[in-house]
């Protein structure tokens, strides 16, 4: 095993805070997680999370949404609020549909719900940590008023900055890199959401990240850059004339 405490950059992009009450729950977490080489704390209640994301500034939350004191969803829409840069996974027994688009809604990167395999939440941890890491072919990529950094990871039209989360971040920088191009939602699983399961449906999901994307990217402006087209996918172009 690697002594990651040898090397400086790692507890800094490796950090993982676990916020979860449950007692026995939080402490597998915390056992799982540390196993997959990750530097992880844990918080019990949402108000403690609340206070180590802003002590420890964590690469990653793994949050429950039913704490005690403050809620889950009302932690994410805070963090949210402040454009902190960490990436979120809920992982809750509320796994309904309604639940996942209210959790994603919220801003969350990520949503897995409980009983989940610890092989699974390490690989998403790890396809999350992965893709805010990677690095870009190029530092800028422009498409008509469309500017993304992929070094700060921000984006801005006509000079405006765009608002994204993390996952949103990650959608929108896929499809440029693909700019003209039609992107399927098996691609966007697989490639963004590194899903290669076949047993876990994500075009829910997808579409209402697409959807939000949306409203930040073309809503606000009269040229519209995200177009679906039916039956394939989405794709990101400048309008011809």
């Amino acid at each position: 095993m690697r002594h990651h405490h040898l090397v400086q950059k790692a507890p800094a992009t490796r950090r993982v805070l676990v916020v979860e009450d449950d007692r026995k729950m939080a402490d597998a977490l915390v056992s799982g997680i540390k196993a997959g080489g990750y530097d992880v704390s844990v918080a019990r209640t949402g108000e403690e999370g609340f206070f180590l994301v802003h002590k420890l500034f964590p690469q990653l939350l793994v949050l429950d949404l039913n704490l005690p004191q403050r809620g889950g969803l009302e932690i994410l829409r805070q963090i949210r609020a402040q454009s902190l840069d960490i990436r979120i996974l809920i992982l809750t027994s509320n796994n309904s549909p309604e639940d996942r688009v209210a959790g994603l809604n919220a801003g969350a990167d990520d949503y897995l719900g409980k009983p989940f395999s610890f092989p699974e939440l390490l690989a998403r941890i790890g396809a999350l940590l992965r893709r805010a890491q990677a690095p870009a072919t190029a530092a800028l990529l422009r498409i008509a008023d469309l500017a993304l950094d992929t070094e700060s990871r921000t984006a801005s039209r006509s000079d405006v900055r765009l608002d994204l989360t993390t996952r949103e971040f990650d959608l929108l920088l896929y499809l440029a890199e693909n700019q003209g191009r039609a992107v399927s939602r098996e691609m966007l699983a697989k490639d963004v959401w590194k899903e290669n399961s076949r047993f876990t449906p994500l075009d829910n999901v997808i579409d209402v990240q697409m959807t939000r994307l949306r409203r930040k990217l073309d809503d606000p402006f009269a040229v519209k850059l995200l177009q679906t087209i039916r039956g394939v996918g989405f794709i990101l172009q400048e309008p011809k004339p």
